[in-house]
């Protein structure tokens, strides 16, 4: 479903279609580009995308949907920097009601009752991917039908997508659960019939929104359990890590196989074991980010704190700027935005506007 070839990537890229995507992105079949794990992993950025719907040349009201998007990506890194460590609280307000801290086992187990959600579930594990729409799906029934404080539940989703991002994770479940957002994020059954093709009835979600928000958590989703995730990480491989070399340090979230391409440095893949605990992902995850990381020659493969890296390669090092990365010390270089709008807003549509102009003038520029 993901392949990891940068040929095959960028293939991808070339195959978007802004006018299907605008029309259908929200149903369960519709057009979306399957480039958010590509986007996640730092292969490509949100304005390599971009440019290459620049080239399409069609005017601003076809693309600006797929536009705003990308930006919504760029606006959660940017909610990340300037908060931290604070995306992992509640934001705004406090989550009301909450009944729990933990997952409604149904959740986990696929027994949730509705057909489409459990079928979702199942495919995420198998694959590492889930719809946008029905991630918010899961997350309503999980924040505002089990009573589920967010913070559990987003951590098992973060644990298999294999574009996991704490930042749009995270500050989506709060969008959901009301916690990022001036209002909770509710879908009945006859909404998931319409944007998943279905006809189930009958089932707890089949009631009206009025209903819906003053409901009691259902029987099946009574029962609910903590996580016990744990990353397994791979041995250290490759070429062995030399002394006063300049050294460019990928992770979890910089996989670019353009970054300084060409050029005689050397690269490691930087897994932390410290950060994995903190932040547990599934196999599938890790299995995709080394063959992401097979586009990259000569890269070596190091199971590590980034102080002992640092003791083995010395102080040459090389990074680019993300919040994962606060505790490196070397050289970081910039990551590539859609826009050169930076800093905090505290809604998109505030971030939005601020670089709407740019991004049209580009795109009429083309």
């Amino acid at each position: 479903m993901f392949p990891t070839a940068i040929d095959e990537i960028l293939e991808r890229i070339s195959k978007v279609d802004p006018l299907k995507y605008a029309q259908t992105r929200n149903y369960g079949d519709g057009a979306v580009t399957f480039l958010s794990p590509y986007i996640s992993r730092g292969v490509i950025s949100t304005k390599q995308v971009f440019d290459h719907v620049v080239t399409m040349g069609l005017p601003w009201e076809k693309i600006e949907k797929l536009v705003q998007e990308l930006a919504w990506r760029d606006y959660w890194q940017q909610v990340w920097i300037a908060k931290g460590e604070n995306i992992h609280t509640d934001m705004k307000s406090r989550q009301r009601p909450v009944s729990n801290l933990e997952i409604p086992d149904a959740v986990i187990k696929a027994s949730t009752g509705i057909e489409e959600v459990d079928r979702a579930i199942n495919h995420l594990y198998e694959t590492g991917y889930m719809h946008n729409h029905m991630r918010m799906y899961v997350a309503s029934i999980c924040c505002n039908i089990s009573y589920s404080h967010w913070r559990e539940p987003s951590r098992w989703m973060y644990a298999h997508l294999l574009d996991g991002d704490l930042a749009s994770n995270q500050l989506s479940w709060q969008w959901v659960a009301g916690t990022f957002s001036k209002k909770k994020y509710y879908a009945n059954q006859e909404n998931i019939n319409k944007f998943f093709h279905s006809d189930q009835i009958d089932t707890f979600l089949d009631v009206s929104y009025e209903e819906l928000m003053k409901m009691k958590t259902p029987e099946i989703l009574s029962e609910t359990s903590s996580l016990d995730l744990k990353t397994i990480l791979p041995p250290t491989t490759g070429p062995t890590v030399r002394p006063g070399l300049k050294t460019l340090v990928y992770n979890y979230y910089n996989l670019d196989p353009n970054w300084h391409k060409g050029e005689g440095l050397q690269r490691v893949l930087l897994l932390e074991p410290s950060f994995f605990e903190a932040h547990p992902v599934s196999s599938l995850c890790i299995d995709f980010v080394l063959d992401l990381a097979k586009n990259i020659a000569d890269i070596s493969i190091f199971v590590g704190e980034f102080k002992d890296l640092q003791l083995e390669c010395g102080d040459e090092i090389h990074f680019k700027e993300h919040p994962t990365n606060s505790h490196y010390v070397g050289t970081e270089e910039p990551r590539e935005w859609l826009t050169g709008i930076q800093g905090y807003f505290p809604s998109f549509f505030s971030f939005w506007k601020k670089g709407i102009k740019e991004l049209s003038v580009k795109n009429h520029a083309s």
